[in-house]
């Protein structure tokens, strides 16, 4: 195992007592990263997978006393401080980021696990997550209060995310003054989407492109999938009807997509959206338009693959930290298996050469 994510573990509060100890918590944590690398998506599967690689774990693991049961790893794991193991993932992605010429696009979405359950009732939680679009890694994660929203929960992420130079995309979610002020004090820029949830603002956006004679446009087509789909981005940089625009933190300009999508040798009737946005950015109609499209990549490379690969939605753990815990070890296995570029096929079939070959789970867990 990475020898910075083995250091980062070390930093965690062991509740148990001593007497009562038989595994120590940096190699339950091990054990748990690796099965879940190999396929594992439940407490039992841990256990399951641990047995049958026993032998194969003890060469770097202290196993004099077995394999933990699952209900130890269940126990041990959930009473984890899960904004303490957050913080630690978050440290340890940051010494994977590689810093490039081009400036990293931070998606920011929740995810709803739907399947998670307490006293027998569905129950399910939401984590918003942010992505890293350029580098492929989940750079973090905050679960929402049950009683709260993603309103509240977005600033605690960025709170602790090193952002700089970045740019931040949120849904209209996200289009709160404090949100927008929040990423410039991380000397980040922003890129929110605007509904009728700011609906003074929403209103002033459709007047400035009703009546602005300055306006930059870049049309874009795409095809494929069995569709054809155009995209026509348009921007504005001088303001004349967006009131009390400076309460919005180093607001330069305000976009508008247009997007027709037709079918190929379908009898699907064409589709047609116009979206807003609001950004401290003065770039180009053609990069806002690639920042924006770049925002569906959380959906599609991370929660689609924790649901297809990963079965999270399927997921019922919800007592105590459980499934805040357990989404934190699915992300360390994600971005292990995401940048991992031998193996020519997807996060799930990684997940299964990773079980059958113990060389190739090797060169993963020591990247």
């Amino acid at each position: 195992m990475s020898g910075k994510l083995i250091s980062i573990f070390k930093q965690i509060e062991d509740n148990r007592r001593d007497l009562s100890k038989l595994h120590e918590l940096n190699d339950i944590l091990v054990m748990a990263i690796i099965a879940v690398i190999c396929g594992a998506d439940t407490w039992n599967n841990i256990e399951e997978y641990c047995e049958a690689k026993q032998e194969w774990l003890s060469k770097f693991l202290n196993l004099e006393n077995g394999i933990p049961s699952h209900d130890t790893f269940n126990r041990v794991i959930s009473s984890i401080d899960s904004e303490h193991f957050e913080r630690c993932f978050i440290e340890w992605v940051s010494e994977l980021i590689k810093i490039t010429d081009v400036r990293e696009i931070v998606n920011i979405d929740g995810k709803t696990i739907r399947g998670a359950k307490q006293h027998g009732k569905k129950s399910p939680i939401h984590m918003v997550s942010a992505w890293a679009h350029n580098n492929n890694l989940v750079l973090g994660q905050v679960k929402v209060n049950e009683k709260s929203n993603e309103i509240t929960a977005i600033p605690k992420l960025l709170e602790v995310l090193s952002l700089e130079n970045s740019i931040v995309t949120i849904d209209a979610m996200g289009c709160q003054t404090a949100i927008a002020e929040k990423i410039i004090e991380k000397q980040a820029d922003y890129v929110l989407a605007v509904k009728n949830n700011q609906e003074q603002l929403f209103e002033n956006i459709t007047d400035e492109f009703r009546f602005s004679k300055k306006i930059e446009i870049f049309e874009d087509t795409d095809l494929g999938h069995g569709r054809i789909e155009t995209r026509k981005c348009s921007v504005i940089t001088h303001f004349e009807h967006i009131e009390n625009h400076d309460k919005w933190k180093g607001l330069q300009s305000i976009i508008r997509i247009e997007s027709i999508r037709e079918f190929k040798n379908s009898d699907k009737s064409k589709e047609e959206a116009v979206r807003y946005y609001i950004s401290s950015l003065k770039i180009s109609a053609k990069e806002f338009e690639h920042i924006i499209r770049s925002h569906w990549s959380i959906e599609n490379k991370l929660h689609w693959t924790l649901d297809v690969a990963f079965l999270e939605d399927q997921s019922r753990k919800r007592d105590s930290n459980a499934a805040q815990n357990f989404s934190v070890l699915t992300k360390i296995a994600l971005n292990l298996l995401k940048n991992e570029k031998t193996a020519k096929v997807g996060v799930k079939g990684k997940r299964l050469k990773a079980g059958w070959d113990n060389q190739y789970l090797e060169k993963l867990i020591n990247l």
